[in-house]
């Protein structure tokens, strides 16, 4: 895997770079859309690849493992071909699914035993099989298997998941060199930093994931359930220690106004349920703000959802209609919802990029951010 960064913003630390996989480049700073158990809900492939120009989408190791299951994407040969994708893959490690089954885990050295919350089945997660189901998933980038803190949580307990998720490392890097894909290609592993809410220990993580030289670092355990200035505080002590010449991934992030922030703070890639999830009950996200499409005032708005056209399917739906489809419950209204934001969150992406470039990123975030935080 190969990264370059094309161009820095001379006001804010925000860059825009080219990242090369074996499935093809991704222009960053990126929005990955999640693709959780090998489909992003409601979109066909072919809409995210060619009408919202998605360039990299997001899977999971602790969803896929359960369903389908390693041997079905084994026989498949990958994730890509099993889900007609050509394009790069990104898998989370299940760190942070293992986290939110509080209440059906526990937690050793060697790893985390787990219940499956479809049939109550258990399971064991170490970070070498976490390391060899991403291996049989086949995904361009791979995590590391790590904790994800919770929020609010004991200084003590940050500072011994941080240590944990620094021994597994370990063993994920040693596991990673003495496998290979399956399907003849580079994966590359991330390390992710974490340490909860406390600048010493995220400090501490950073210059440990630092010092692996991998080729690409993450950070986790944020946007948790904490201030937005204080995952801000966080993102921009990290991304001051993580290596400058290596893409820097904010894992679970956020908002519209989440990602420019970030952005300025020299983050590269992001991924977020927010679009489909939010989608799906009526949230769109536009360039003028957020709207509520089930309220009554949109009624008889035969306008196009975002005024700056920034979604293939303005040209063909209203406000009015997709308000319709949701009044009376019609699946088509959720598809058309997910679809756009999406490709909102793309557009908010490239257009980051693009104003990088041109030297003009600051004045035009600080503008944007005042817009995107609106209600309508």
């Amino acid at each position: 895997m190969l990264f370059n960064i094309e161009c820095t913003d001379k006001y804010s630390k925000a860059r825009a770079g080219l990242l090369k996989t074996a499935h093809g480049a991704v222009e960053t700073p990126v929005f990955m859309p999640v693709g959780t158990a090998g489909t992003v809900k409601g979109v066909h492939a072919k809409d995210l690849q060619e009408d919202i120009k998605a360039q990299i989408i997001l899977g999971n190791t602790y969803h896929l493992y359960l369903r389908p299951g390693t041997d079905i994407l084994e026989s498949a040969e990958g994730l890509h071909k099993f889900m007609n994708w050509q394009k790069p893959i990104l898998t989370d490690s299940g760190g942070y699914q293992v986290y939110s089954l509080n209440d059906i885990r526990k937690l050793t050295e060697e790893g985390v035993k787990f219940q499956s919350h479809i049939d109550g089945s258990r399971h064991m997660f170490t970070p070498e099989n976490v390391i060899d189901i991403q291996r049989k998933i086949g995904a361009d980038i791979i995590m590391a298997f790590d904790e994800c803190t919770p929020y609010p949580c004991e200084y003590e307990y940050a500072r011994n998941s941080m240590e944990i998720t620094h021994r597994w490392l370990e063993r994920c890097i040693a596991q990673l060199n003495i496998t290979s894909c399956p399907y003849g290609y580079e994966q590359s592993l991330f390390p992710i930093v974490q340490g909860s809410i406390f600048k010493d220990l995220r400090i501490k993580s950073a210059e440990y994931i630092a010092s692996k030289a991998a080729n690409g670092n993450a950070i986790g355990g944020l946007s948790v359930g904490e201030p937005h200035e204080m995952m801000y505080e966080m993102t921009e002590i990290v991304c001051n220690i993580l290596p400058h010449d290596k893409p820097r991934y904010l894992m679970g992030v956020g908002t519209p106004v989440n990602i420019l922030e970030s952005i300025a703070l020299g983050i590269d890639m992001f991924d977020c349920v927010m679009p489909t999830r939010n989608g799906r009950n009526g949230m769109i996200f536009t360039s003028e703000g957020i709207m509520n499409i089930k309220n009554e005032k949109w009624k008889d708005d035969h306008t196009a959802l975002d005024p700056e056209g920034n979604s293939f399917v303005d040209q063909t739906y209203s406000k009015a209609y997709l308000r319709h489809l949701f009044s009376a419950n019609e699946m088509l209204g959720a598809i058309i919802a997910s679809l756009h934001n999406l490709a909102f969150y793309i557009h908010l992406a490239g257009e980051s990029r693009k104003k990088i470039k041109e030297g003009i990123f600051l004045s035009w975030k600080e503008i944007m951010v005042k817009k995107l935080a609106n209600r309508l």
